[in-house]
């Protein structure tokens, strides 16, 4: 008897938890589906009774979340547990652990949209545009992007196999990679040697603080003085909305910077006050260029303050919310999705460059390859000083 109280007391947990979700989440909904509810709480029981091996109430229930949230079909919606959100919170702030690229989906694919310089990924070769087959030996045909993710952290001087498919060639390359604290300095600022009259501004991914660091590398880079700069957003996978709201303010003029629609068509409108500076302004951009970085490029292409150049963007126009659940636990849904100033939708379409400029294909055995696309940006802006 005890433990058939448990269990009914157990099952009593269960319904009361997904009332609750349920009614909170889905509103008037419940009650025109509440056939669906019952069946939930039917198979709950029928598991619980009559499943072979023991099996915690915990356990069923976040497996319901689970598959709530994948039946979803969205590769960049996904429920955490406490681990998987601790490391989702540290990647945001800058500062994780793994190999060293940025991942998104791209066709179905898992895919590389660009390894972060320094880290074992980049050193063994792996590049943008790299889809991923395989991690540890397990296909990631249908996986989602956080189990991707997870999978390739670890602990630090552990390993990681990777199966990667390039086109152009025949066969998956196979890379054996060692895990390291990753540490991202998101903002690297320089006058240029070759012409002291342009700085030049590398932003590699918008982590919550980066428009912090941003700010000290434009006072530094003012002290010494220069006429034109060239920010660089190659390779930058995005990241915090907020942080390239504030960053954008300091670039375009007074008025939108980007536009978030939600699931209802609700339009909220991000605007600049219009203290920006007033300088020629190049900015670089490619195929791993995604989200965030599609922002701040749409922004400044649409309000055309300064000179897009490069290859078009990843196309990654929406808009993932971040929910702190109980215990530790995360939710991270796609809720809205976001347009240009001009009110455009990049997403799966990417943003052109004004001036389109390959980079040239780097040949194995070659000690240096000549970045075209930086040239450029220095010939229009000599142009423009």
């Amino acid at each position: 008897m005890p433990g058939g109280k448990r269990f009914l007391k157990g099952l009593f947990v269960v319904f009361l938890v997904f009332c609750v979700v349920f009614t909170t989440v889905l509103g008037g909904l419940i009650l025109t589906d509440y056939k669906g509810l019952g069946q939930l709480v039917q198979v709950v029981a029928l598991v619980k009774a009559n499943f072979l091996w023991d099996v915690e109430i915990g356990q069923l229930i976040e497996g319901a979340i689970t598959g709530l949230v994948e039946s979803l079909g969205d590769q960049y919606s996904a429920y955490m547990n406490a681990e998987k959100f601790q490391e989702l919170q540290r990647h945001i702030q800058g500062s994780f652990g793994g190999i060293g690229i940025y991942v998104g989906v791209r066709e179905g694919n898992i895919t590389v949209i660009a390894p972060i310089e320094g880290t074992p990924a980049a050193k063994a070769g792996i590049k943008a545009g790299d889809v991923i087959a395989k991690i540890n030996g397990k296909a990631t045909v249908n996986m989602d992007i956080d189990e991707a993710v997870s999978l390739m952290k670890g602990e630090p001087g552990t390993e990681v196999k990777v199966s990667i498919e390039r086109p152009g060639q025949e066969k998956p390359l196979e890379f054996t990679l060692v895990r390291e604290i990753i540490n991202v300095p998101t903002v690297a600022g320089e006058i240029l040697p070759q012409n002291p009259d342009i700085a030049y501004l590398r932003i590699s991914m918008f982590a919550s603080n980066t428009d912090e660091a941003l700010s000290k590398e434009l006072e530094m880079l003012e002290e010494k003085g220069f006429k034109g700069l060239i920010i660089d957003l190659r390779d930058n996978p995005g990241g915090d909305l907020q942080s390239v709201v504030n960053i954008a303010g300091y670039f375009v003029p007074a008025g939108p910077i980007v536009h978030i629609v939600d699931n209802n068509n609700n339009l909220q409108t991000f605007s600049a006050p219009g203290n920006n500076l007033e300088i020629p302004l190049v900015v670089l951009i490619n195929g791993g260029s995604a989200s965030a970085s599609e922002i701040l490029a749409g922004a400044i292409k649409d309000t055309k303050t300064g000179t897009l150049i490069g290859t078009n963007t990843f196309g990654k126009g929406i808009v993932q919310s971040i929910y702190f659940l109980n215990e530790g636990a995360g939710l991270k849904l796609t809720t809205a999705k976001y347009l240009t100033p001009n009110k455009n939708d990049i997403h799966e379409k990417g943003i052109a460059p004004d001036i389109v400029v390959e980079l040239p294909e780097y040949a194995p055995g070659q000690e240096f390859v000549e970045d075209t696309q930086l040239k450029k940006a220095i010939e229009v802006l000599e142009e423009r000083i």
